[in-house]
C-alpha cells in the first residue's frame, strides 16, 4: 500500500514546481510594471532587506551611492508596490531553497530505494538554483541588460523542467500507472529525436522572446507599430519589411522563429497522427505533442494580440505577462515528452541504470 501523497518522496518536486512558476510569474510582473531596477542592489534593496522604501529614503541612497545606476536616471523614483514586486521575487527564491535542500537530503536518504539518478537530479536541481541567484544577481548589477534577462529566464525555464524532470522520475519509481512507459523500443528509436528538437526549438524560441522584450528597455516591442494588420501579421505594413533597423530585425527573427517552431510542430503531429496506431502506447505521446502544438498557437494568438490591441506608446503589458507565461508553459509541455521518451528505460528497471 502506498503512503499518502503527502509522504511520498515526489510530493517535494510538486511542491518546488510550484514554487518555480511562482517565482517565474513574479518575474513576469516585474518587467512588465518596469520594476527590475527597483531594488539597486544585491541582496539588500536601497540599502535595507525591507520593501517600503519612501521616495526621500530612495533619494537619500542614490546621494550616498553615486555610482550605482539607474537606466531610468538617479531622478525617478519608484512606487512601493514596484519595489514589493522585485523584493517578494527574491524572497521568493529564498523560499525556495528550504524545499530544495530538503530534496536533496531526501534522495540522498533514499538513494537505495529511488536510485543515483534520482539523487543526481536533486543535486543539478540544487546547483541551478544558486546559478539563478547569481544570474538575477547579475540581472541587477548590468540593469536589467537583455542578454542578461534573456539567460535569467533561460535559466529558470530549465530549472523548472529539471523540478518537472524528478517529479515524473520519482513518480514511476513509486509505481504510478503512466502508460507512456510502456512504449515499445522501435517507438522510441524512431521518435525520441523529433521530440528532443521540438523541446529545444520551444526553449529557444522562448529566450527569442525574452530578447525582444528585453532590449532596449522593451522598445522593440514597438518596432513593428501597432494594430491590425499593420503590426501583425504585417511589420509596419509590409510582410517582409527593411531590416536595417536593430528593433525590427529582432522581431522578425522571433516571428520567424515562431513559424519555424509552428511548421515542426504541425508536420510532426499530422505524421505521428497517421503512425501512432501502428505502435503500442503511442497515444501518450501524440497527445503531449497534440497540446503542445495547442499551447504554441494559442500564444501565438496571445502575442499577436498584445501588438494588433495597443496603441502608441501605450501597450496592455498584462497581455505581454501572460505571453511569457504562455511560453514558459508551452516549452514544460513540450519538455515533458522527451522525459516520457527518457522514463521508459525505467519501466522494468530500476533507477541506477
Amino acid at each position: 500500500m502506498q503512503p499518502a501523497w503527502w509522504r511520498r518522496p515526489s510530493t517535494l518536486p510538486l511542491m518546488m514546481l510550484v514554487f518555480a512558476i511562482l517565482i517565474i510569474s513574479f518575474g513576469g510582473a516585474i518587467r512588465i510594471h518596469d520594476a527590475g531596477e527597483s531594488c539597486p542592489d544585491w541582496p539588500k534593496c536601497f540599502g535595507t532587506y525591507g520593501f517600503d522604501i519612501s521616495e526621500a529614503e530612495q533619494e537619500a541612497y542614490w546621494e550616498e551611492n553615486p555610482d550605482e545606476i539607474d537606466s531610468r536616471g538617479i531622478e525617478h523614483r519608484y512606487t512601493v508596490f514596484e519595489i514589493f514586486l522585485e523584493w517578494f521575487h527574491r524572497f521568493l527564491v529564498g523560499v525556495i531553497a528550504i524545499p530544495v535542500l530538503l530534496n536533496l537530503y531526501v534522495s540522498k536518504k533514499g538513494i537505495d530505494k529511488y536510485g543515483k539518478n534520482n539523487f543526481y537530479s536533486s543535486v543539478f536541481i540544487t546547483v541551478m538554483l544558486f546559478i539563478q541567484a547569481i544570474a538575477g544577481a547579475v540581472t541587477v548589477f548590468y540593469d536589467n541588460a537583455d542578454w542578461s534577462v534573456a539567460l535569467h529566464l533561460s535559466l529558470a525555464s530549465i530549472f523548472t523542467a529539471a523540478i518537472l524532470w524528478q517529479y515524473k522520475l520519482t513518480r514511476v519509481v513509486e509505481k504510478a500507472t503512466w502508460s507512456f512507459t510502456k512504449a515499445s523500443t522501435k517507438f522510441v528509436s524512431n521518435y525520441q529525436k523529433k521530440f528532443d528538437l521540438i523541446a529545444i526549438s520551444v526553449l529557444i524560441l522562448l529566450v527569442l522572446g525574452a530578447w525582444v522584450s528585453s532590449t532596449a528597455g522593451g522598445q522593440y516591442n514597438q518596432s513593428c507599430s501597432v494594430g491590425f494588420p499593420d503590426a501583425w501579421p504585417q511589420c509596419n505594413g509590409e510582410v517582409l519589411p527593411s531590416l536595417d533597423n536593430s528593433g525590427i530585425l529582432v522581431q522578425m527573427i522571433h516571428r520567424v522563429g515562431a513559424l519555424l517552431v509552428g511548421v515542426i510542430l504541425l508536420m510532426s503531429l499530422l505524421k505521428l497522427n497517421q503512425q501512432k496506431d501502428d505502435y503500442d502506447y503511442a497515444e501518450p505521446y501524440y497527445k503531449a505533442m497534440l497540446f503542445t502544438t495547442i499551447f504554441w498557437f494559442s500564444n501565438l494568438l496571445i502575442g499577436a494580440s498584445y501588438v494588433i490591441k495597443a496603441q502608441i506608446g501605450e501597450f496592455p503589458e498584462w497581455i505581454s505577462l501572460l505571453h511569457l507565461l504562455g511560453g514558459v508553459t508551452t516549452f514544460l509541455v513540450a519538455a515533458s515528452g522527451p522525459m516520457m521518451f527518457r522514463l521508459t528505460h525505467y519501466k522494468d528497471t530500476d533507477c541506477d541504470e
